[in-house]
Protein backbone atom coordinates (compact mmCIF):
# COMPACT_ATOMS: atom_id res chain seq x y z
CA UNK A 1 0.00 0.00 0.00
CA UNK A 2 1.54 3.57 -1.15
CA UNK A 3 2.01 5.96 1.96
CA UNK A 4 0.03 9.23 1.76
CA UNK A 5 3.21 11.54 0.78
CA UNK A 6 3.66 8.60 -2.38
CA UNK A 7 0.13 9.81 -3.87
CA UNK A 8 -0.09 12.26 -6.59
CA UNK A 9 -1.19 15.69 -5.09
CA UNK A 10 -4.83 14.41 -6.50
CA UNK A 11 -4.77 11.53 -4.93
CA UNK A 12 -3.47 12.65 -1.26
CA UNK A 13 -6.16 15.70 -1.43
CA UNK A 14 -8.98 12.99 -2.41
CA UNK A 15 -7.77 10.44 0.60
CA UNK A 16 -7.45 13.12 3.19
CA UNK A 17 -11.15 14.62 2.82
CA UNK A 18 -12.61 11.33 1.97
CA UNK A 19 -15.03 10.32 4.63
CA UNK A 20 -14.27 6.38 5.85
CA UNK A 21 -16.66 4.55 7.02
CA UNK A 22 -16.87 2.48 10.45
CA UNK A 23 -19.07 -0.50 10.77
CA UNK A 24 -19.93 -1.28 14.98
CA UNK A 25 -19.93 -3.63 15.98
CA UNK A 26 -17.90 -5.28 13.10
CA UNK A 27 -19.91 -8.56 12.40
CA UNK A 28 -18.08 -11.60 13.79
CA UNK A 29 -19.65 -15.61 13.62
CA UNK A 30 -16.93 -18.09 15.27
CA UNK A 31 -15.97 -21.09 13.67
CA UNK A 32 -18.90 -24.14 14.10
CA UNK A 33 -16.34 -26.50 13.38
CA UNK A 34 -12.18 -26.75 12.94
CA UNK A 35 -10.80 -25.15 10.03
CA UNK A 36 -9.68 -28.49 8.61
CA UNK A 37 -13.15 -29.12 8.35
CA UNK A 38 -14.14 -26.08 6.80
CA UNK A 39 -14.87 -24.76 2.86
CA UNK A 40 -12.98 -21.67 2.17
CA UNK A 41 -13.53 -19.24 -0.46
CA UNK A 42 -11.54 -16.34 -1.12
CA UNK A 43 -13.19 -12.75 -1.97
CA UNK A 44 -10.69 -10.20 -3.41
CA UNK A 45 -11.03 -6.76 -3.86
CA UNK A 46 -8.49 -6.67 -7.30
CA UNK A 47 -11.30 -6.08 -9.88
CA UNK A 48 -9.88 -9.80 -10.59
CA UNK A 49 -11.98 -11.07 -13.83
CA UNK A 50 -12.01 -14.67 -15.33
CA UNK A 51 -11.92 -15.07 -18.95
CA UNK A 52 -15.44 -14.60 -20.90
CA UNK A 53 -16.69 -12.06 -18.07
CA UNK A 54 -16.76 -8.96 -18.85
CA UNK A 55 -14.35 -6.49 -16.76
CA UNK A 56 -15.62 -3.73 -13.79
CA UNK A 57 -16.46 -0.65 -15.71
CA UNK A 58 -13.78 1.80 -14.55
CA UNK A 59 -16.44 5.03 -15.33
CA UNK A 60 -18.89 4.24 -12.58
CA UNK A 61 -19.61 7.10 -10.31
CA UNK A 62 -18.40 6.30 -7.06
CA UNK A 63 -17.36 3.05 -8.45
CA UNK A 64 -18.24 -0.20 -9.85
CA UNK A 65 -20.62 -2.21 -7.17
CA UNK A 66 -20.78 -5.42 -8.95
CA UNK A 67 -19.01 -8.83 -8.79
CA UNK A 68 -17.66 -11.45 -10.66
CA UNK A 69 -17.84 -15.07 -9.93
CA UNK A 70 -14.62 -17.18 -9.95
CA UNK A 71 -14.54 -20.91 -10.19
CA UNK A 72 -12.21 -23.02 -8.30
CA UNK A 73 -10.75 -24.27 -10.84
CA UNK A 74 -9.73 -21.65 -13.05
CA UNK A 75 -6.15 -20.96 -14.47
CA UNK A 76 -4.91 -18.32 -12.26
CA UNK A 77 -2.56 -16.68 -15.00
CA UNK A 78 -6.00 -15.95 -17.33
CA UNK A 79 -6.88 -13.34 -14.74
CA UNK A 80 -7.36 -9.91 -15.76
CA UNK A 81 -6.41 -7.25 -13.80
CA UNK A 82 -8.98 -4.27 -13.64
CA UNK A 83 -9.01 -2.47 -10.98
CA UNK A 84 -9.50 1.80 -11.17
CA UNK A 85 -7.17 3.03 -8.02
CA UNK A 86 -4.38 4.72 -9.06
CA UNK A 87 -3.31 4.26 -5.45
CA UNK A 88 -0.88 0.95 -5.78
CA UNK A 89 1.67 -0.64 -8.34
CA UNK A 90 -0.72 -3.08 -10.74
CA UNK A 91 2.52 -4.86 -11.70
CA UNK A 92 2.51 -7.24 -8.97
CA UNK A 93 -1.00 -8.01 -9.39
CA UNK A 94 -0.44 -8.50 -12.73
CA UNK A 95 2.44 -10.55 -12.63
CA UNK A 96 0.70 -13.13 -10.06
CA UNK A 97 -2.52 -12.90 -8.99
CA UNK A 98 -2.12 -14.76 -6.09
CA UNK A 99 -0.65 -11.89 -4.67
CA UNK A 100 -4.64 -10.46 -4.75
CA UNK A 101 -5.97 -13.90 -5.27
CA UNK A 102 -4.15 -16.52 -3.35
CA UNK A 103 -6.17 -19.58 -4.84
CA UNK A 104 -2.89 -21.80 -5.58
CA UNK A 105 -2.15 -21.23 -1.40
CA UNK A 106 -5.69 -22.23 -0.64
CA UNK A 107 -5.22 -24.61 -2.86
CA UNK A 108 -2.01 -26.26 -1.34
CA UNK A 109 -3.28 -25.55 2.35
CA UNK A 110 -6.36 -28.03 1.04
CA UNK A 111 -3.91 -30.64 0.00
CA UNK A 112 -2.30 -30.39 3.47
CA UNK A 113 -5.22 -30.53 5.02
CA UNK A 114 -5.19 -27.57 6.67
CA UNK A 115 -8.20 -26.17 5.62
CA UNK A 116 -10.92 -29.12 4.51
CA UNK A 117 -11.87 -28.08 1.16
CA UNK A 118 -11.66 -25.00 -1.74
CA UNK A 119 -15.13 -23.78 -2.09
CA UNK A 120 -16.30 -24.27 -6.01
CA UNK A 121 -16.94 -20.34 -6.58
CA UNK A 122 -15.47 -16.81 -5.02
CA UNK A 123 -15.86 -14.00 -5.67
CA UNK A 124 -14.38 -10.65 -6.75
CA UNK A 125 -15.24 -6.83 -6.59
CA UNK A 126 -13.57 -3.55 -7.54
CA UNK A 127 -11.96 -1.99 -4.57
CA UNK A 128 -11.38 1.80 -4.70
CA UNK A 129 -15.65 2.33 -4.02
CA UNK A 130 -16.31 5.77 -3.32
CA UNK A 131 -20.15 5.26 -2.65
CA UNK A 132 -20.57 1.59 -1.36
CA UNK A 133 -24.83 2.34 -0.93
CA UNK A 134 -25.22 0.12 -3.73
CA UNK A 135 -22.78 -2.70 -2.81
CA UNK A 136 -23.96 -2.63 0.61
CA UNK A 137 -27.55 -2.63 -0.66
CA UNK A 138 -27.33 -5.16 -3.43
CA UNK A 139 -24.09 -6.80 -4.31
CA UNK A 140 -22.94 -7.87 -0.95
CA UNK A 141 -26.19 -9.75 -0.10
CA UNK A 142 -26.35 -11.01 -3.85
CA UNK A 143 -22.70 -12.44 -3.40
CA UNK A 144 -23.15 -13.50 -0.07
CA UNK A 145 -26.31 -15.78 -1.66
CA UNK A 146 -23.35 -16.73 -3.62
CA UNK A 147 -21.46 -18.41 -0.83
CA UNK A 148 -24.16 -19.75 1.60
CA UNK A 149 -25.54 -22.01 -1.60
CA UNK A 150 -22.15 -23.03 -1.87
CA UNK A 151 -22.00 -24.14 1.62
CA UNK A 152 -18.81 -22.06 2.33
CA UNK A 153 -18.05 -21.58 5.99
CA UNK A 154 -14.60 -19.49 6.09
CA UNK A 155 -14.50 -16.17 3.32
CA UNK A 156 -10.66 -15.27 3.06
CA UNK A 157 -11.14 -11.26 2.44
CA UNK A 158 -8.20 -9.99 0.73
CA UNK A 159 -8.45 -6.60 0.26
CA UNK A 160 -6.35 -4.57 -1.99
Amino acid sequence: MALLEELSSKDRAMMSGYSFRRVEPVPWTPLARPLFQCRVALVTTAGLVPPGQPGFDREVSGGDFSYRVIDRDVDIAALRESHRSRSFDHADVQADANVAFPLARLRELAARGVVGEVAPRHLSFMGSISAPGRLMRQSAPEAAEVLVRDGVDVALLVPI
